[in-house]
């Protein structure tokens, strides 16, 4: 067995890592890990057997539109079958993709012009800056109902905001073709992480005349999109169990992709991807809880630590009414009385840690290379005393005996028994509390929580760009992942400031977004963390290069290949 972490990145080096990640992750992802380097397998020989990649994935695909697109599956999916300006390469540098070279930037840091290379999407027609026109203001235009959109370009690209507000037309947005292969975006700051944004799948462009002609259809099956990327999506049907990516012949970089085909199939039981794996069935399976015990000294498994962090929500009004979860001793109490300790060692046992924190521990250091976690350390840890007395104070506020809320998890085997582990905790350490589960499907967790139709939901996050800020503004006022009506003027005052006027000071905006993290954890509970994000997988000593990322698309698939079976 061996561990791997990520290579430590200066705050404001940025040239990424970002998704991304993926974004409202899924509690049960079951995929496999990261040296760092960024791949996995030995990468030591050649090409010399059939390039088949056969695969598990823990949820089905929700959307192929990447306007719509928000959960680790479909922009992991979209990462192979699409690409942008720029993608991260086997280092996680942004490196030019369908821009043939470094954009031309003003002297003030507003204005890129990227010129496109030569390039077609899958049915022979070349991309155009057209494509990034029409994909970007459809994904900001309100009508499209966009999750990722406006948290990824309001306050970037210029009139962003205004327009997802509904105030601005959307083609006034930042971004023009002024012909086929030029592309000038403008800016409402600078933003010292722009380039590792364009890796990202929500500023993927989308070929006008197919969408269109496609109306309501677009995206609703494999035939129905185009791919400019590696692989190409075939035998999806919109939303069922299996998937295959065949290689792409029209990619503008086909030469180097090694793989032919990409199985995929969903598996949410962690005993039955484990018997697929040691039948030879697939090339690699996620480990948890008992077999992540079983297996941990097998030389097939790889582990890591990742910058994921989990979490419940707590949602203080539902229905246009108050829930108990308004009350910030409720909140507290709840936040306080679960043994996080035992979740990681006995329920995931994966090398996951207890996370008494957002922003994940080991993932963005400063200039003197000190890590952001550091300045706040852990907060609102277990303690079951306090967490009672929390407890009682709520119930005589609210004057009420008891309570029973309604608990939002995945359909996973893993999420399920992580629920399960909750629900008896929580019950155990606050007399008075009863916890409905209720698990459904990741696509159906995702409408719950747009619809904000639940009490709490166990629910996680995935960088999209190497920054503490991705993690930390989800939670402003009315931010499209606050789904639960937090809002506190002072939290949004601190990180509009590190968005703003201490953008370029370092040690200042560090300070404005740890005590916006202070507030959020401490002071309000307004969300309950649980653990960062450990993974242990077996993987085929034949699979080599399979590239991993810190965000935005989990893995890429383009330099993989089989040697040695």
């Amino acid at each position: 067995m061996f561990t791997k972490k990520r290579p430590i990145l200066l705050i404001f080096m940025l040239v990424i890592s970002g998704f991304l990640a993926a974004c409202g992750g899924n509690g049960g992802s079951d995929e496999g890990s990261r040296n760092n380097e960024g791949g996995t397998g030995g990468g030591t020989g050649e090409p010399d057997a059939e390039q088949v990649l056969n695969l598990i994935e823990s949820a089905e695909i929700p959307t192929m539109d990447s306007a719509l697109a928000e959960d680790a599956v479909a922009f992991n999916i979209l990462n192979n079958v699409n690409e942008g300006l720029f993608r991260l390469n086997q280092e996680n540098m942004a490196e030019p993709a369908l821009a043939e070279s470094e954009p031309e930037i003003s002297e003030d840091g507003l204005t890129y012009t990227f010129t496109l290379r030569e390039a077609n999407w899958s049915d022979g027609t070349p991309v155009t800056a057209n494509d990034f026109v029409f994909a970007w203001q459809r994904a900001i235009d309100p009508a499209t109902g966009s999750p990722y959109g406006p948290y990824m370009m309001a306050g970037t690209i210029k009139n962003a905001e205004a327009i997802a507000a509904g105030e601005m037309d959307k083609a006034e947005l930042g971004v023009e073709a002024t012909d086929d292969k030029t592309l000038v975006v403008t800016l409402e700051r600078p933003v010292p992480y722009f380039m590792s944004l364009m890796a990202f799948g929500t500023f993927y462009p989308q070929n006008e005349a197919f969408v269109t002609d496609k109306g309501d259809a677009y995206a609703s099956n494999s035939d129905n999109v185009l791919y400019n990327g590696p692989f190409m999506l075939t035998n999806w049907d919109g939303t069922g169990l299996t998937w295959s990516m065949e290689k792409n012949p029209e990619y503008w970089d086909a030469e180097t992709v090694q793989l032919q085909t990409i199985n995929v199939d969903v598996i949410k039981e962690p005993s039955t991807a484990v018997n697929l794996y040691t039948s030879g069935e697939k090339d690699r399976a996620g480990l948890s809880g008992e077999f992540a015990m079983q297996y941990a000294e097998d030389p097939e498994v790889v582990t890591e630590l990742e910058p994921s962090i989990f979490y419940l929500k707590f949602n203080q009004k539902r229905n246009g009414e108050e829930t108990p979860l308004a009350n910030e001793n409720i909140r507290r109490a709840i936040s306080m009385a679960f043994n996080k300790q035992d979740l990681v060692d006995v329920v995931l046992a994966n090398g996951s840690l207890p996370a008494n924190y957002l922003v994940p521990t080991e993932f963005t250091f400063n200039e003197n290379n000190e890590d952001f976690r550091d300045i706040n350390g852990d907060m609102n840890e277990f303690n079951a005393e306090e967490a009672k007395q929390y407890w009682e104070t709520g119930l005589q506020e609210l004057g009420v005996s008891e309570v029973t809320l309604d608990y939002l998890g995945d359909d996973t085997e893993t999420s399920k028994k992580l629920n399960e582990y909750m629900k008896a905790q929580l019950e155990e350490n606050l007399e008075g509390l009863t916890i409905e589960i209720n698990t459904v499907p990741f696509s159906v967790r995702l409408e719950r929580d747009e619809a904000q139709d639940y009490d709490i939901q166990n629910s996680g996050w995935g960088p999209d760009y190497q920054d503490p800020m991705t993690f930390i503004d989800l939670f402003v006022t009315d931010s499209p992942q606050n789904k639960m009506s937090y809002s506190n003027p002072e939290f949004d005052e601190l990180v509009n400031a590190a968005k703003g006027e201490l953008a370029q000071d370092l040690e200042g905006r560090w300070e404005a977004m740890a005590q916006a993290e202070q507030i959020l954890i401490e002071e309000d509970a307004a969300i309950a963390p649980i653990y960062q994000r450990g993974r242990m997988s077996l993987q085929k000593p034949y699979v080599n290069d399979i590239i991993s990322h810190p965000f935005g698309g989990d893995y890429s698939y383009k330099w993989a290949y089989i040697s040695g079976k």
